[in-house]
């Protein structure tokens, strides 16, 4: 419900909100202009690498060459037009750098659509590029995705409405489609000679595995079943192949609320023939289940015939060995950590990782820098330190490993390591720009606190400097499967976020950022914890206990304390204010999600089928109490809804339903709609204007005094 103000009242207001801007030391365009680094590959040959750059919005690739490895922008893009770059990749010999431009290839649905956050008259597409290592125009392939570049060096495949396309590398002649199959095609590897290509058939309740050879070559569908078969990797010598199973869709139904078993299995198979063996079963626990990570299995046939993958079966995404012939795997990390950004070297000795490890207790909420041979447990922490580093690949002469790195200060960057280990290199740090406010950032806290059924919570805790009293913000991560880090976090979303808590801090807020249950890093029973979700919202009461906690701390006005948070936090911040507004003064919702029994609860209580769930009707009951709609005559406290109609990961209609229904209720709420963007603000103004938004609404129902917190 807005209120309008008289005009005299209106502008003292206006001068109150504008009088901590005077103390400001930084702006949020200024904490916003760092380069984001993504998409790192190497050459199979030599020592060339190439990545991704978003500058303010205007996102180029970048390649650089040891041993000096100066980094080098390769393409000339220089608006801000909201076109991704993404699937970026070498041919093996280096010369050629192949891209996708266009879509937003993190979304839930729809991710090969445009995106047109510009609002050009002319849609934008979404298409394949190459371009020469050396320098020159960049030339369209076709319109798809996923390339995979063939090990001769000369073509590539891809995908485009489901089916395999091919073109040249250098565009001498049209793309056309290599093969017709039924189902969703995709997951695209050329065997080791380039004669064949594997790929996955997606067929809605199951998958097969196909081989494709040539036009006059009928597809070998490797050993079909009643299974969902995924993640295909050849042999050295591409004479068999390497798969997960999974089981199929269907069977009598069970119970909605319980946790189970989620089976999935090793297999290998002879590619001549078709016919398959199973290598490995994981456990039937429910840390045995396929594991939800980075990559999944991380599924590699690594050298001396072992085949590598990743397991959470001791609790923590661990990674294994086993001999393709089978036997027992060897676990390679042991240790209270997970590993992810998992790279497997040229010569296929060694797995090279990020992992929350180190000598350091508080590197659990950092990522350093780890390597493993594939046949033994002999694990090394390459990077200790303070700092955060991530997405290592190895060169392929096997001198060098690149990856990228950040501080609590410095913003993400490249940089290279010998790997017979040495020091590590910064590169491109002419790429940061002046006005980055480095040196003024703070350097956030490690705290714990308990919940109230007593599981240990991280968080990051944000100061500003000064005595007294001041206001505070608990900021919720979305996901939920994501982990805030005591530095810049390696996803691009949620650095976006970590800049946007520096500036609340250099407005004077106390932040808390909150690793609750459901999140990634302290092992599987904290990733899947009971009653969470859907399942009963476990997880809503670490954000309380986050809240509590700040309330209790001595430089916080506990009556001044707000929340805010993105998809998953965004429906948890507005689960807080609907049943806890006298703790949390004022929020922001940005795209969360509100009513969990959408699209969820017609499939329970009267799925297409005679049978029905046992708990159906219970599990239907305790999604909707898990639902912030189911709460909102509690909501006193004012809030202010950001979503963007193009979003892709959660509906809009979750933010419009809302809005009614606070105007029912007459709760106090503003709203910002960014028209044509994505959940992930593909445009750098849309996200300067999301930030700049949140951080106005707490300035102006925060920043008051104690005995006027905002609310109406």
């Amino acid at each position: 419900m807005r209120k309008h103000l008289p005009p005299l009242l209106a502008c003292c207001l206006l001068l109150l909100t504008a009088l901590p801007s005077f103390a400001q030391k930084f702006s949020f365009e200024a904490v916003k202009a760092y380069p984001f680094p993504t998409a790192l590959t190497a050459s199979a040959q030599g020592s060339r690498v190439a990545w991704a750059v978003d500058e303010q919005g205007k996102r180029n690739i970048y390649v650089a060459e040891g041993p000096d490895f100066v980094p080098r922008r390769l393409t000339n893009y220089l608006q801000d037009d909201g076109q991704e770059l993404t699937s970026v990749s070498l041919s093996p010999d280096g010369k050629w750098v192949v891209y996708v431009r266009g879509g937003d290839h993190g979304s839930s649905w729809n991710e090969e659509a445009p995106v047109n956050a510009s609002f050009s008259p002319v849609t934008p597409k979404v298409q394949i590029w190459s371009v020469p290592f050396t320098g020159g125009e960049p030339k369209a392939l076709g319109d798809g995705e996923n390339p995979a570049i063939s090990p001769k060096g000369e073509s590539l495949a891809f995908t485009k409405n489901g089916q395999v396309w091919g073109a040249p590398l250098d565009a001498s002649a049209p793309a056309k489609q290599l093969f017709s199959a039924r189902g969703t095609n995709g997951s695209l590897e050329w065997s080791p000679n380039g004669e064949q290509l594997v790929f996955i058939s997606n067929r809605g309740d199951h998958a097969f595995i196909g081989v494709f050879t040539n036009a006059e070559t009928p597809i070998n569908w490797i050993a079909p079943s009643f299974t969902r078969d995924r993640n295909p990797r050849w042999s050295p010598d591409g004479k068999q192949i390497v798969f997960v199973r999974t089981p199929g869709l269907g069977g009598a139904p069970d119970s909605v609320l319980a946790r189970r078993h989620q089976p999935w299995s090793i297999w290998t198979a002879e590619v001549s023939t078709g016919k398959a063996f199973k290598l490995w079963e994981a456990p039937k626990t429910l840390a045995g289940s396929f594991p939800g990570t980075h990559g999944g299995a991380n599924l590699h046939w690594a050298a001396n015939d072992r085949i590598v993958f990743l397991s959470y079966q001791d609790n923590w995404p661990h990674l294994y060995s086993i001999p393709a012939t089978g036997g027992k795997p060897l676990l390679l990390t042991p240790g209270t950590f997970m590993a992810e950004h998992i790279c497997l070297s040229p010569d296929k000795k060694w797995l090279v990782f990020s992992a929350n490890s180190g000598p350091d207790k508080q590197d659990i909420d950092r990522r350093h820098l780890v390597r493993v041979p594939v046949d033994k447990a002999a694990m090394e922490v390459l990077t200790p330190g303070t700092g955060q580093e991530w997405t290592p690949v190895v060169t392929g002469d096997g001198n060098s490993i690149v990856y990228f790195c950040a501080t609590a200060q410095r913003a993400p960057l490249p940089a290279m390591m010998p790997f017979k280990k040495g020091k590590p290199t910064l590169l491109g740090e002419s790429l940061l720009p002046a006005q980055l406010p480095i040196k003024q950032l703070v350097t956030p806290k490690q705290v714990t606190f308990k919940a109230p059924d007593g599981t240990t919570i991280h968080g990051q805790l944000f100061e500003p400097k000064g005595g007294g009293k001041k206001p505070a913000i608990v900021y919720v991560h979305g996901g939920p499967s994501r982990q805030m880090l005591l530095g810049w976090n390696y996803s691009e979303y949620y650095s976006n976020v970590y800049a946007l808590n520096q500036y609340l801090t250099n407005l004077g807020f106390v932040v808390l950022s909150v690793n609750y249950r459901l999140g990634i890093g302290y092992g599987y029973d904290f990733q899947n914890p009971e009653n969470a979700n859907t399942k009963g919202n476990s997880e809503y009461q670490d954000i309380k206990a986050a809240g509590e906690w700040l309330a209790q701390q001595p430089q916080v006005d506990a009556s001044r304390i707000g929340i805010y948070g993105g998809s998953y936090g965004g429906y948890l911040a507005a689960m807080a204010l609907a049943k806890d507004s006298k703790l949390f003064a004022a929020g922001v919702d940005i795209h969360g999600v509100h009513d969990r029994t959408i699209t969820r609860t017609l499939g329970i209580t009267a799925p297409d089928r005679y049978e029905r769930a046992p708990d159906a009707d219970l599990a239907s009951k305790v999604a909707w109490q898990s639902s912030v709609t189911a709460h909102v005559n509690g909501w006193t406290s004012p809030v202010l809804i950001i979503h963007g109609d193009d979003d892709r990961n959660v509906q809009f209609s979750q933010s419009t339903d809302l809005v009614q229904r606070l105007e029912a209720k007459g709760v106090p709420y503003e709203s910002l709609v960014i028209v044509d963007d994505t959940h992930h603000w593909m445009s750098h103004a849309n996200a300067l204007k999301v930030g700049l938004a949140t951080a106005d609404f707490f300035q102006r129902k925060l920043m008051k005094p104690s005995n006027a917190v905002g609310k109406k």
